[in-house]
């Protein structure tokens, strides 16, 4: 039987993209989420989006808002809402040391992935910078170099 991780055609691994491309990633931490049964299948079937989505801080506590989860097909009446806050959970130092950082340098917190470590649903968020779109673009022809010049090494 093949092992579940982190594997590219992994369903309930998921990925933000565009935060890559919007954002300069300067750290990142792994947090647990508190997720209802139906939001768990859900997970697991990759009906879940995070292009939306952003953490802020409430009290001493993460929240995940504005994170689309489908809804489970073989659920009854008893679904969950697709877009509610759902909870992070994270060690209190953890979350004051990044409120500290959001507030005093103007960072901002955003989810990159979602997936699965054992059987323990995690979110991976990052303190990232906003980037203008003179650095997204100046961030993509760097790239384009790059790969050129890989392949003419090859």
């Amino acid at each position: 039987m093949a092992k579940k991780g982190k594997h590219k055609n992994n369903p309930s691994m998921i990925d933000n993209r565009r935060a890559r491309r919007n954002y300069e990633i300067i750290d990142s931490l792994e947090v647990g989420i508190s997720l209802l049964g139906t939001e768990v299948k859900a997970l697991r079937e990759g009906r879940v989006s995070l292009d939306e989505a952003y953490v802020h801080i409430v009290g001493k506590g993460l929240v995940l808002e504005q994170s689309h989860f489908g809804e489970y097909s073989n659920a009854n009446v008893n679904n969950h809402k697709p877009i509610r806050p759902r909870a992070l959970l994270a060690h209190k130092k953890e979350v004051l040391k990044l409120g500290l950082e959001v507030k005093q340098k103007g960072l901002t917190l955003v989810p990159m992935k979602m997936y699965f470590k054992g059987r323990w649903a995690k979110v991976e968020i990052a303190l990232a910078r906003g980037r203008s779109d003179y650095d997204k673009r100046q961030v993509i022809k760097k790239r384009d170099a790059d790969r050129d010049i890989k392949r003419f090494m090859k």
